[in-house]
């Protein structure tokens, strides 16, 4: 029997009629046919089903296994294409003996099947896709239970995080005992961190990412996020240069170019003139110019507009930001910048305000972590004194691991004990470590018994804190407490200025968390516990006494900065006179005695020393008006100089008189009672 009459055959048997003329790929027939006489010369009559080759596509045996996410190469259009050929040519069902259906049922149920002679045309996609699982599955843990082959990538994620949440969870706590005191991570650096831990990705985020999908490209930055409606960013003249390496610390100093600099000029003037529309103009000029957006954001909050005031700030950090060197590293801990140039104290006062900001917005581990990278550009001298702030936000982050290891490495060399913030902060924090249910017993027995040890301590140590601080809390001492000299109103005349002000500016701050009715019951045994301790005259008392009267009298120059930065009203009025006589500007407060100069200001013009008397009065209606600005240095007068001068006078005579004319003098009032009654005084 022919070759064609084979095939019409079991097209009949088939119900459907097999097109001749449709194309075979890459001599495909010429095989079928030799298969074909192959089992008829073979005898026994018996043919088993085959899938025709020119309607099947030879895939690999294992691809059905977990085949999440198919390649796409040159050749999968067509492979798709040639695999709907059976389903358009053929309409009978299994029953009918359909190859392709037959074979696929033999895959599910796990039978072998014999691959066929078209397995060369595709040999390349098989052993590509082998790979890639292969690779797949040694980076990935598969879920043998999910057989969509579409699977999204964000499931897999949740399902991998939630398998391996915890144990993740207490690797990086172990991570993080191990890392430095002074670590700071990127993340932790972004507010969003933070609030979307506590409201969740959607209430803080809303329709955000469909529009940064559309906004203009703007250099990614760490410190702040950039806002679409900031001016667009270019050169401003002002960049970051490694001064020099020594053991290991890097040097740093940002430089000002010269067009920077006559912009610092005009700034300075600007802020004598004492009208803040100047500044105003300036930024128009030159949106980012630093020390402008920081003056004029203390004049927003002076407003109280305090959104503008914070955009300014973070203007003014994201310009710093774009001026960093390359080798400048926020996380290195090995990064310095000496406040005592000018250049620098921006960076310092932006990263102050912006901490500030953000524990007022409610995110206290971010401005943690902003805190200790400004302690980390100088740990030794800490310019603006950041360590009578550490401690607050520790305790309202719950970061109470990280206030008393702190506490624990820097005791010997930096006498925390000796701050009243860290005296009475630190064993606050041992005693919310007590009342954690997930510690073992003997780590809460320990923290309890520390903190009752360290605040009994800091009591002896300051004991003018106590009476305001419970005047704070609104809480009325019990008799014994109140009519007790140690801690009464003399505690309080004898504490030195210095110390007076370090617990005004603890107690501004600080107080609200000793609100809590545990803390104050505990509070309340420990007060108790010292008051036994004074009536049996213990040897404490005597020695806390003579360091009180040692290491308070003055304090130093960043303390007062601090103060100032600061902003707490009780601190502030206990600044001596000595530092509130000074003109105090927002962009530099209190500059350091020693500061190291880079470029000076040009000299302003100078006033003639012979001015008359007409020429002073005049100057201090108008300060704009010099009686001498008209003549030229050489002594040559400029033409029209003594019609300019005239006409100044003649406006300034008209203004006098117009002043002179609306003066109205107001009568003394009547005295009905001329004799009067000095019965007041008797």
């Amino acid at each position: 029997m022919s070759r064609r009459a084979l095939r019409r055959l079991r097209g009949e048997a088939r119900g459907q009629a097999l097109p001749e003329e449709e194309p075979l790929p890459g001599g495909a027939r010429e095989e079928g046919a030799r298969e074909e006489e192959e089992e008829e010369d073979g005898g026994g009559g018996r043919r088993r089903p085959r899938q025709k080759p020119a309607r099947r596509v030879a895939t690999n045996l294992f691809e059905l296994i977990t085949n999440e996410e198919p390649e796409e190469d040159p050749i999968s259009k067509e492979e798709k294409d040639d695999s709907r050929l059976p389903q358009q040519g053929h309409t009978g069902s299994k029953e009918e003996g359909e190859p392709g259906t037959l074979e696929s049922d033999r895959q599910r149920n796990g039978e072998e099947v014999e691959p066929t002679d078209q397995m060369p045309i595709s040999n390349n996609k098989p052993r590509k896709k082998k790979k890639k699982k292969k690779n797949r599955m040694a980076g990935e843990t598969p879920c043998p239970t999910d057989k969509d082959d579409a699977e999204d990538i964000e499931s897999i994620l949740v399902r991998i995080e939630t398998s391996n949440g915890p144990a993740c969870q207490s690797q990086s706590r172990v991570v993080t005992d191990s890392r430095p005191l002074l670590y700071i991570e990127h993340r932790n650096l972004n507010p969003e961190t933070e609030l979307k831990r506590y409201f969740g990705t959607r209430a803080v985020l809303g329709d955000q990412r469909p529009r940064q999908r559309q906004r203009q490209y703007i250099r990614s930055t760490w410190l702040t996020v950039p806002k679409n409606t900031w001016p667009r960013h270019s050169k401003t003249g002002l960049c970051m240069e490694l001064l020099e390496t020594k053991r290991g610390v890097q040097h740093f100093a940002f430089e000002h170019h010269r067009e920077y600099q006559q912009v610092q000029f005009k700034f300075l003037d600007a802020v004598e003139s004492m009208d803040p529309n100047n500044i105003v103009l300036l930024l128009q000029m030159n949106p980012y110019h630093v020390d402008s957006l920081l003056q004029l954001s203390d004049v927003c909050q002076m407003q109280e507009d305090q959104e503008m005031a914070r955009d300014l700030v973070e203007r003014a950090l994201y310009t710093l930001e774009c001026a960093f060197h390359p080798m400048f590293s926020l996380t290195s801990r090995t990064c310095r910048l000496d406040y005592r140039r000018p250049e620098n104290r921006a960076f310092y006062l932006a990263l102050f305000k912006h901490m500030v900001f953000l524990e007022r917005r409610g995110c206290p581990r971010t401005a943690l972590e902003f805190c200790k990278l400004i302690l980390s550009l100088d740990p030794e001298n800490d310019p603006l004194c950041t360590l009578l702030v550490i401690d607050l936000l520790s305790l309202r982050a719950r970061e109470y691991a990280f206030l008393t290891r702190m506490f624990q490495e820097w005791e010997s060399h930096r006498n925390l004990s000796q701050l009243p913030n860290f005296a009475f902060s630190v064993p606050l924090a041992y005693f919310f470590l007590s009342q954690q249910e997930d510690l073992p017993e003997a780590e809460l027995n320990h923290a309890h018994e520390r903190a009752a040890t360290l605040i009994r301590q800091s009591l002896i140590m300051f004991p003018s804190v106590l009476m305001p601080l419970l005047d704070r809390c609104s809480v009325q001492p019990d008799a014994t407490v109140a009519s007790h000299p140690f801690f009464g109103l003399n505690a309080q005349l004898s504490s030195p200025p210095a110390l007076s002000q370090l617990v005004s500016l603890y107690l501004g701050r600080t107080h609200p968390l000793w609100k809590d009715p545990a803390v104050m019951a505990w509070l309340e045994t420990n007060v108790h516990e010292v008051l036994r301790m004074v009536d049996s005259s213990d040897p404490a008392l005597e020695e806390a006494e003579q360091k009180r009267k040692v290491r308070y009298q003055n304090a130093p120059r960043n303390v007062y900065r601090h103060v100032i930065l600061s902003e707490i009203r009780e601190a502030t009025a206990a600044l001596p006179p000595e530092v509130t006589s000074q003109p105090i500007m927002g962009f530099d407060p209190l500059p350091p005695l020693d500061s190291l100069i880079s470029y000076p200001r040009p000299e302003r013009a100078s006033r003639p020393a012979n001015e008359s008397t007409f020429s002073l009065f005049f100057r201090s209606l108008l300060p704009n008006f010099n009686l001498q600005a008209e003549v030229r240095a050489g002594g040559e007068e400029e033409p029209g100089a003594g019609q300019n001068l005239n006409q100044g006078v003649n406006r300034l005579m008209a203004a006098m008189r117009d002043m002179l004319a609306n003066i109205q003098f107001q009568e003394p009032p009547r005295d009905d009672n001329p004799e009067g009654d000095g019965g007041e005084w008797d």
